[in-house]
Protein backbone atom coordinates (compact mmCIF):
# COMPACT_ATOMS: atom_id res chain seq x y z
CA UNK A 1 0.00 0.00 0.00
CA UNK A 2 1.36 3.68 -0.73
CA UNK A 3 2.48 5.33 2.05
CA UNK A 4 1.82 9.03 0.63
CA UNK A 5 0.97 10.49 -2.72
CA UNK A 6 2.70 13.76 -1.86
CA UNK A 7 6.21 12.33 -2.80
CA UNK A 8 5.59 12.18 -6.49
CA UNK A 9 7.17 13.22 -9.28
CA UNK A 10 7.07 17.30 -9.76
CA UNK A 11 5.47 18.12 -13.13
CA UNK A 12 8.51 20.39 -15.14
CA UNK A 13 8.07 22.54 -17.98
CA UNK A 14 11.41 21.06 -19.43
CA UNK A 15 10.37 19.06 -22.33
CA UNK A 16 6.72 19.60 -21.85
CA UNK A 17 5.02 19.90 -25.29
CA UNK A 18 3.61 22.62 -27.40
CA UNK A 19 0.73 21.18 -28.81
CA UNK A 20 -1.78 18.11 -27.79
CA UNK A 21 -0.65 15.70 -30.68
CA UNK A 22 3.15 16.01 -30.06
CA UNK A 23 4.16 12.34 -28.50
CA UNK A 24 5.42 14.30 -25.73
CA UNK A 25 1.87 14.29 -24.27
CA UNK A 26 3.50 11.70 -21.97
CA UNK A 27 4.53 14.39 -19.97
CA UNK A 28 1.56 17.12 -20.83
CA UNK A 29 0.63 19.30 -17.76
CA UNK A 30 -3.21 19.86 -16.89
CA UNK A 31 -4.03 22.36 -19.37
CA UNK A 32 -3.00 20.74 -22.34
CA UNK A 33 -4.59 17.29 -20.98
CA UNK A 34 -7.52 19.09 -20.76
CA UNK A 35 -7.60 20.12 -24.52
CA UNK A 36 -6.21 16.25 -25.48
CA UNK A 37 -8.81 14.85 -23.23
CA UNK A 38 -11.94 16.99 -25.02
CA UNK A 39 -9.94 16.22 -28.61
CA UNK A 40 -10.05 12.18 -27.70
CA UNK A 41 -13.64 12.22 -26.63
CA UNK A 42 -14.80 14.24 -30.19
CA UNK A 43 -12.74 11.79 -31.58
CA UNK A 44 -14.40 8.97 -30.99
CA UNK A 45 -17.93 10.53 -31.21
CA UNK A 46 -16.44 11.50 -35.03
CA UNK A 47 -16.03 8.01 -35.73
CA UNK A 48 -19.23 6.89 -34.15
CA UNK A 49 -20.66 8.95 -36.68
CA UNK A 50 -18.73 7.19 -39.29
CA UNK A 51 -20.43 4.02 -38.62
CA UNK A 52 -23.60 5.78 -38.22
CA UNK A 53 -23.13 6.86 -42.06
CA UNK A 54 -21.73 3.82 -43.36
CA UNK A 55 -24.39 1.48 -41.60
CA UNK A 56 -26.93 4.43 -42.30
CA UNK A 57 -28.81 3.36 -39.24
CA UNK A 58 -28.63 5.57 -36.10
CA UNK A 59 -28.65 2.97 -34.01
CA UNK A 60 -25.58 1.18 -35.25
CA UNK A 61 -27.33 -1.96 -35.44
CA UNK A 62 -25.70 -4.47 -36.87
CA UNK A 63 -25.62 -8.83 -36.74
CA UNK A 64 -23.36 -10.38 -34.10
CA UNK A 65 -19.84 -10.78 -35.53
CA UNK A 66 -17.49 -13.16 -33.85
CA UNK A 67 -14.64 -11.58 -32.27
CA UNK A 68 -15.55 -8.35 -32.68
CA UNK A 69 -17.20 -6.22 -29.90
CA UNK A 70 -20.11 -3.82 -30.83
CA UNK A 71 -18.49 -0.35 -31.45
CA UNK A 72 -20.98 1.37 -29.29
CA UNK A 73 -19.96 -1.35 -26.46
CA UNK A 74 -16.42 0.36 -27.16
CA UNK A 75 -17.42 3.58 -26.64
CA UNK A 76 -19.51 2.86 -23.78
CA UNK A 77 -15.99 1.33 -22.50
CA UNK A 78 -14.26 4.30 -22.71
CA UNK A 79 -16.41 6.61 -20.53
CA UNK A 80 -16.56 3.81 -18.04
CA UNK A 81 -12.77 3.70 -18.05
CA UNK A 82 -12.09 7.00 -16.98
CA UNK A 83 -14.91 7.13 -14.65
CA UNK A 84 -13.44 3.44 -12.85
CA UNK A 85 -10.03 4.95 -12.47
CA UNK A 86 -10.41 8.63 -12.12
CA UNK A 87 -13.87 9.47 -11.05
CA UNK A 88 -14.17 6.74 -8.93
CA UNK A 89 -11.20 5.81 -7.64
CA UNK A 90 -10.91 7.66 -4.58
CA UNK A 91 -6.89 6.91 -4.58
CA UNK A 92 -6.12 8.21 -8.15
CA UNK A 93 -3.63 10.23 -6.71
CA UNK A 94 -1.18 8.25 -6.15
CA UNK A 95 -0.93 7.35 -9.58
CA UNK A 96 1.23 3.86 -10.83
CA UNK A 97 1.54 3.32 -7.23
CA UNK A 98 -2.24 3.36 -6.16
CA UNK A 99 -3.42 -0.18 -5.55
CA UNK A 100 -5.08 -2.86 -8.28
CA UNK A 101 -8.54 -2.33 -6.50
CA UNK A 102 -8.63 1.28 -4.97
CA UNK A 103 -11.61 2.10 -2.56
CA UNK A 104 -14.58 3.17 -4.94
CA UNK A 105 -17.29 5.18 -5.22
CA UNK A 106 -20.85 4.47 -7.30
CA UNK A 107 -20.55 4.83 -10.74
CA UNK A 108 -23.25 7.65 -12.42
CA UNK A 109 -24.87 4.63 -14.03
CA UNK A 110 -26.44 2.19 -11.60
CA UNK A 111 -25.46 -0.64 -14.39
CA UNK A 112 -22.20 0.79 -15.54
CA UNK A 113 -20.20 -2.19 -14.23
CA UNK A 114 -22.40 -4.99 -15.50
CA UNK A 115 -22.78 -3.06 -19.04
CA UNK A 116 -18.77 -2.03 -19.71
CA UNK A 117 -16.83 -3.74 -17.00
CA UNK A 118 -14.93 -6.07 -19.85
CA UNK A 119 -14.41 -8.74 -16.49
CA UNK A 120 -18.67 -8.53 -15.54
CA UNK A 121 -19.51 -8.34 -19.33
CA UNK A 122 -18.93 -11.55 -21.70
CA UNK A 123 -18.18 -11.06 -24.94
CA UNK A 124 -21.37 -12.46 -26.29
CA UNK A 125 -23.01 -10.04 -23.43
CA UNK A 126 -22.11 -6.99 -25.45
CA UNK A 127 -24.14 -7.67 -28.54
CA UNK A 128 -27.20 -7.99 -25.84
CA UNK A 129 -30.34 -5.72 -26.79
CA UNK A 130 -30.46 -4.59 -23.70
CA UNK A 131 -27.08 -2.47 -23.86
CA UNK A 132 -27.55 0.89 -23.82
CA UNK A 133 -28.23 2.45 -27.40
CA UNK A 134 -25.90 4.85 -29.04
CA UNK A 135 -28.09 8.14 -27.53
CA UNK A 136 -27.13 6.44 -24.15
CA UNK A 137 -23.68 5.89 -24.79
CA UNK A 138 -22.79 9.43 -26.05
CA UNK A 139 -24.89 10.99 -23.69
CA UNK A 140 -22.85 8.76 -21.08
CA UNK A 141 -19.65 9.69 -22.91
CA UNK A 142 -19.92 13.52 -21.93
CA UNK A 143 -20.95 13.73 -18.84
CA UNK A 144 -18.62 11.04 -17.74
CA UNK A 145 -15.73 13.68 -19.74
CA UNK A 146 -17.37 17.03 -17.96
CA UNK A 147 -16.49 15.14 -14.17
CA UNK A 148 -13.05 14.12 -15.59
CA UNK A 149 -12.03 17.34 -16.60
CA UNK A 150 -13.79 19.05 -13.19
CA UNK A 151 -11.38 16.87 -11.70
CA UNK A 152 -8.19 17.61 -13.46
CA UNK A 153 -8.40 20.96 -12.68
CA UNK A 154 -7.88 20.13 -8.98
CA UNK A 155 -5.25 17.14 -10.17
CA UNK A 156 -2.02 17.46 -8.28
CA UNK A 157 0.43 19.14 -11.25
CA UNK A 158 2.82 15.77 -10.39
CA UNK A 159 3.15 12.54 -12.63
CA UNK A 160 1.66 10.16 -9.86
CA UNK A 161 -1.28 13.26 -9.88
CA UNK A 162 -1.94 12.99 -13.51
CA UNK A 163 -1.01 9.76 -13.82
CA UNK A 164 -4.82 8.65 -14.35
CA UNK A 165 -5.60 11.58 -16.50
CA UNK A 166 -2.95 10.41 -19.16
CA UNK A 167 -3.73 6.76 -18.71
CA UNK A 168 -7.35 7.79 -19.95
CA UNK A 169 -6.22 9.52 -22.92
CA UNK A 170 -3.78 7.07 -24.29
CA UNK A 171 -6.96 3.94 -23.87
CA UNK A 172 -8.82 6.76 -25.72
CA UNK A 173 -6.97 7.16 -28.40
CA UNK A 174 -6.13 3.05 -28.05
CA UNK A 175 -9.88 2.69 -28.53
CA UNK A 176 -10.05 4.95 -31.62
CA UNK A 177 -7.62 2.73 -33.39
CA UNK A 178 -9.50 0.24 -32.58
CA UNK A 179 -12.66 1.56 -33.82
CA UNK A 180 -10.81 2.02 -37.30
CA UNK A 181 -9.31 -1.60 -37.04
CA UNK A 182 -13.13 -3.11 -36.19
CA UNK A 183 -14.44 -1.30 -39.51
CA UNK A 184 -11.74 -2.91 -41.66
CA UNK A 185 -12.50 -6.09 -40.50
CA UNK A 186 -17.03 -5.70 -40.59
CA UNK A 187 -15.72 -4.39 -44.56
CA UNK A 188 -17.76 -0.34 -43.30
CA UNK A 189 -16.99 2.20 -45.61
CA UNK A 190 -15.64 5.03 -42.76
CA UNK A 191 -14.44 7.21 -45.98
CA UNK A 192 -10.63 6.43 -44.38
CA UNK A 193 -8.13 7.15 -47.01
CA UNK A 194 -4.33 5.18 -46.73
CA UNK A 195 -1.62 8.12 -47.31
CA UNK A 196 0.30 7.18 -49.85
CA UNK A 197 3.07 5.31 -50.79
CA UNK A 198 6.24 6.87 -50.96
CA UNK A 199 9.69 6.15 -52.71
CA UNK A 200 11.20 3.11 -51.64
CA UNK A 201 15.13 2.94 -50.98
CA UNK A 202 18.08 0.91 -50.02
CA UNK A 203 19.12 -1.01 -46.57
CA UNK A 204 20.26 1.19 -44.00
CA UNK A 205 23.73 0.48 -42.69
CA UNK A 206 23.92 1.33 -38.54
CA UNK A 207 26.98 1.01 -36.83
CA UNK A 208 27.78 -0.86 -33.88
CA UNK A 209 26.44 0.90 -30.65
CA UNK A 210 25.09 0.78 -27.34
CA UNK A 211 21.64 1.71 -26.51
CA UNK A 212 19.47 2.25 -23.55
CA UNK A 213 15.68 0.54 -23.61
CA UNK A 214 12.99 1.49 -21.39
CA UNK A 215 11.15 4.86 -20.51
CA UNK A 216 12.40 4.88 -16.57
CA UNK A 217 12.43 8.84 -16.55
CA UNK A 218 9.79 11.17 -15.76
CA UNK A 219 6.25 11.31 -17.33
CA UNK A 220 3.72 8.23 -18.49
CA UNK A 221 4.84 4.86 -19.52
CA UNK A 222 2.61 1.66 -19.66
CA UNK A 223 4.13 -1.11 -17.81
CA UNK A 224 6.14 -2.90 -20.65
CA UNK A 225 7.66 0.09 -21.67
CA UNK A 226 9.20 0.77 -17.80
CA UNK A 227 12.53 -0.08 -16.45
CA UNK A 228 15.59 0.20 -18.50
CA UNK A 229 18.35 -2.29 -20.47
CA UNK A 230 21.07 -1.26 -21.62
CA UNK A 231 22.04 -3.33 -25.04
CA UNK A 232 25.44 -3.91 -26.90
CA UNK A 233 24.35 -4.04 -30.21
CA UNK A 234 26.51 -4.89 -33.18
CA UNK A 235 26.70 -3.06 -36.87
CA UNK A 236 23.54 -4.28 -38.37
CA UNK A 237 21.62 -3.83 -41.59
CA UNK A 238 18.15 -2.72 -41.39
CA UNK A 239 15.11 -2.11 -44.04
CA UNK A 240 14.56 2.02 -44.49
CA UNK A 241 10.57 0.86 -44.66
CA UNK A 242 8.23 -2.08 -44.30
CA UNK A 243 8.25 -4.72 -46.37
CA UNK A 244 6.18 -4.03 -49.96
CA UNK A 245 3.03 -5.84 -51.19
CA UNK A 246 5.95 -6.07 -54.74
CA UNK A 247 8.06 -8.40 -52.37
CA UNK A 248 5.32 -10.14 -50.52
CA UNK A 249 4.36 -11.54 -53.86
CA UNK A 250 7.70 -13.30 -54.70
CA UNK A 251 7.10 -15.10 -51.91
CA UNK A 252 3.52 -15.87 -52.63
CA UNK A 253 4.94 -17.01 -56.37
CA UNK A 254 7.46 -19.16 -54.59
CA UNK A 255 4.85 -21.33 -52.94
CA UNK A 256 5.65 -19.08 -49.65
CA UNK A 257 2.56 -20.49 -48.13
CA UNK A 258 3.04 -24.03 -49.03
CA UNK A 259 6.62 -24.64 -48.14
CA UNK A 260 7.27 -26.12 -44.20
CA UNK A 261 10.77 -25.32 -43.58
CA UNK A 262 10.06 -21.75 -43.91
CA UNK A 263 7.60 -22.13 -40.89
CA UNK A 264 8.04 -22.87 -37.67
CA UNK A 265 6.27 -25.66 -35.84
CA UNK A 266 3.47 -23.52 -34.29
CA UNK A 267 3.37 -21.32 -37.30
CA UNK A 268 2.13 -24.58 -39.65
CA UNK A 269 0.02 -25.32 -36.73
CA UNK A 270 -1.41 -21.50 -37.28
CA UNK A 271 -1.82 -22.01 -40.90
CA UNK A 272 -3.20 -25.66 -40.93
CA UNK A 273 -5.91 -23.71 -38.97
CA UNK A 274 -6.64 -21.25 -41.38
CA UNK A 275 -10.46 -21.99 -43.26
CA UNK A 276 -10.00 -22.93 -46.89
CA UNK A 277 -6.32 -22.25 -47.16
CA UNK A 278 -4.19 -19.32 -46.11
CA UNK A 279 -2.56 -18.09 -49.37
CA UNK A 280 -2.18 -14.36 -48.22
CA UNK A 281 -2.39 -11.70 -45.58
CA UNK A 282 -6.44 -11.01 -44.23
CA UNK A 283 -8.16 -9.37 -46.41
CA UNK A 284 -6.25 -9.95 -49.27
CA UNK A 285 -8.83 -11.51 -52.06
CA UNK A 286 -6.08 -11.82 -54.78
CA UNK A 287 -2.28 -11.97 -54.78
CA UNK A 288 0.34 -13.12 -57.30
CA UNK A 289 2.25 -11.88 -60.32
CA UNK A 290 0.40 -10.64 -63.70
CA UNK A 291 1.34 -11.58 -67.15
CA UNK A 292 2.91 -8.41 -67.60
CA UNK A 293 5.65 -9.27 -64.99
CA UNK A 294 4.73 -6.83 -61.99
CA UNK A 295 2.78 -8.36 -58.79
CA UNK A 296 -0.64 -7.73 -58.17
CA UNK A 297 -2.72 -7.58 -54.83
CA UNK A 298 -6.49 -7.36 -54.86
CA UNK A 299 -7.51 -6.27 -50.79
CA UNK A 300 -10.65 -5.52 -49.10
CA UNK A 301 -10.20 -2.64 -47.89
CA UNK A 302 -13.17 -0.88 -45.78
CA UNK A 303 -15.62 -2.80 -47.71
CA UNK A 304 -14.36 -1.63 -51.07
CA UNK A 305 -11.86 -4.19 -53.35
CA UNK A 306 -8.85 -2.32 -54.44
CA UNK A 307 -5.61 -2.91 -55.90
CA UNK A 308 -2.90 -2.24 -53.53
CA UNK A 309 0.09 0.03 -54.45
CA UNK A 310 3.25 -1.39 -55.22
CA UNK A 311 5.64 -0.20 -52.76
CA UNK A 312 3.02 0.34 -50.16
CA UNK A 313 3.39 -1.51 -46.63
CA UNK A 314 2.38 -4.86 -46.51
CA UNK A 315 -0.85 -5.38 -43.70
CA UNK A 316 -2.80 -7.41 -41.80
CA UNK A 317 -0.01 -10.17 -41.33
CA UNK A 318 0.50 -12.08 -38.81
CA UNK A 319 4.04 -13.02 -37.08
CA UNK A 320 3.98 -16.28 -38.29
CA UNK A 321 3.63 -15.06 -41.66
CA UNK A 322 6.46 -11.97 -41.02
CA UNK A 323 8.87 -15.08 -39.87
CA UNK A 324 8.18 -17.24 -42.88
CA UNK A 325 8.93 -14.38 -45.19
CA UNK A 326 12.21 -13.19 -43.60
CA UNK A 327 13.57 -17.22 -43.67
CA UNK A 328 12.37 -17.01 -47.46
CA UNK A 329 14.70 -14.14 -48.15
CA UNK A 330 17.48 -14.91 -46.27
CA UNK A 331 16.46 -12.66 -43.48
CA UNK A 332 15.39 -12.16 -40.02
CA UNK A 333 12.96 -10.04 -38.49
CA UNK A 334 14.44 -6.78 -37.12
CA UNK A 335 14.73 -6.59 -33.07
CA UNK A 336 13.31 -3.99 -31.23
CA UNK A 337 17.02 -2.44 -29.96
CA UNK A 338 17.75 -2.19 -34.11
CA UNK A 339 14.16 -0.64 -34.91
CA UNK A 340 14.86 1.93 -31.94
CA UNK A 341 18.34 2.67 -32.66
CA UNK A 342 17.03 2.98 -36.35
CA UNK A 343 13.78 4.94 -35.68
CA UNK A 344 15.72 7.92 -33.33
CA UNK A 345 19.46 7.70 -35.48
CA UNK A 346 18.23 7.08 -39.10
CA UNK A 347 15.24 9.37 -39.85
CA UNK A 348 17.74 11.82 -42.05
CA UNK A 349 18.89 8.92 -43.85
CA UNK A 350 15.25 8.02 -45.02
CA UNK A 351 14.31 5.43 -42.34
CA UNK A 352 10.60 5.50 -42.53
CA UNK A 353 8.18 4.21 -40.38
CA UNK A 354 4.04 5.01 -39.06
CA UNK A 355 2.38 3.36 -42.15
CA UNK A 356 1.74 0.12 -39.96
CA UNK A 357 2.63 -1.27 -36.47
CA UNK A 358 6.02 -3.78 -37.35
CA UNK A 359 6.66 -6.83 -35.72
CA UNK A 360 9.70 -7.31 -34.44
CA UNK A 361 11.89 -10.81 -33.37
CA UNK A 362 11.92 -12.67 -29.75
CA UNK A 363 9.02 -12.35 -27.41
CA UNK A 364 7.67 -9.69 -25.15
CA UNK A 365 10.03 -9.50 -21.89
CA UNK A 366 10.29 -7.13 -19.17
CA UNK A 367 13.51 -4.88 -18.87
CA UNK A 368 15.06 -4.43 -15.64
CA UNK A 369 13.49 -2.69 -12.90
CA UNK A 370 9.63 -3.36 -14.20
CA UNK A 371 6.55 -2.89 -12.16
CA UNK A 372 3.10 -3.81 -12.72
CA UNK A 373 0.96 -0.79 -13.02
CA UNK A 374 -3.15 -0.96 -11.42
CA UNK A 375 -4.93 -0.95 -14.07
CA UNK A 376 -3.99 -3.76 -16.91
CA UNK A 377 -4.30 -6.92 -14.66
CA UNK A 378 -6.29 -9.61 -16.58
CA UNK A 379 -6.77 -7.31 -19.66
CA UNK A 380 -5.92 -7.35 -23.39
CA UNK A 381 -3.39 -4.85 -22.40
CA UNK A 382 -1.62 -6.88 -19.76
CA UNK A 383 2.08 -7.07 -19.95
CA UNK A 384 2.43 -10.00 -17.25
CA UNK A 385 -0.12 -12.28 -18.80
CA UNK A 386 2.05 -12.11 -22.03
CA UNK A 387 5.48 -12.43 -21.16
CA UNK A 388 7.31 -15.27 -23.00
CA UNK A 389 4.09 -15.47 -25.23
CA UNK A 390 3.15 -12.21 -27.18
CA UNK A 391 5.82 -10.15 -29.89
CA UNK A 392 6.62 -6.96 -29.55
CA UNK A 393 5.49 -4.26 -31.85
CA UNK A 394 6.86 -1.19 -32.41
CA UNK A 395 6.19 2.30 -35.07
CA UNK A 396 2.43 2.92 -35.43
CA UNK A 397 0.48 3.03 -38.20
CA UNK A 398 -2.22 5.20 -40.54
CA UNK A 399 -4.51 5.33 -37.75
CA UNK A 400 -2.51 5.76 -34.69
CA UNK A 401 -3.17 8.98 -33.21
CA UNK A 402 -0.33 11.07 -33.63
CA UNK A 403 0.28 11.72 -29.96
CA UNK A 404 0.93 7.49 -29.56
CA UNK A 405 3.95 7.71 -32.58
CA UNK A 406 6.99 7.29 -30.51
CA UNK A 407 10.06 5.63 -31.15
CA UNK A 408 9.83 4.68 -27.61
CA UNK A 409 6.04 3.25 -27.40
CA UNK A 410 6.18 -0.65 -26.67
CA UNK A 411 2.86 -2.69 -27.78
CA UNK A 412 2.62 -6.26 -28.26
CA UNK A 413 0.36 -8.50 -29.44
CA UNK A 414 0.06 -12.55 -29.91
CA UNK A 415 1.69 -13.90 -33.05
CA UNK A 416 -1.52 -15.10 -34.18
CA UNK A 417 -3.15 -12.04 -34.87
CA UNK A 418 -3.46 -10.49 -38.16
CA UNK A 419 -6.55 -7.72 -37.57
CA UNK A 420 -4.77 -5.12 -36.82
CA UNK A 421 -2.72 -2.81 -39.08
CA UNK A 422 0.71 -5.09 -38.91
CA UNK A 423 3.69 -5.32 -40.51
CA UNK A 424 7.31 -6.07 -40.55
CA UNK A 425 10.69 -4.83 -41.46
CA UNK A 426 13.76 -7.51 -41.74
CA UNK A 427 17.38 -7.51 -41.77
CA UNK A 428 20.18 -9.31 -42.72
CA UNK A 429 21.23 -12.49 -40.86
Amino acid sequence: MPSSPSSSTPFSTSGAPQAIDSPDMRRAGRDLLSLALIDARNHTLHLLSLYEQALGSATLAMPRVEGVDPPVWLAGQIGWFSEWWIARNTQRAFGAECPVRPTRLAAIEPNADAWWNSSQAPPADRWSPDMPDLAQTKAYLLETLEITLELLEHAAETDSGLYFYRLALFHEDMCGEQLVVMAQTLGLRLGIELPPAAVSRQPLLMPATAWELGMAGPGFAFAQEGGAERVEVPEFEIDAQPVTWSQFVEFVDDGGYDRPELWRPEGQAWLAAQIEGRRGPRHVEQIGSTREGGGSVLQQRFGRTVRAADNQSVVHVSWWEADAWARWAGRRLATEVEWEIAAHTAMNRGFRWADVHEWTAGTLRPWTGFRADPWSDGSAFDPQAAFGRARVLRGASFATRARLRSPKRRGFAMPDRDDGFFGFRTCTL
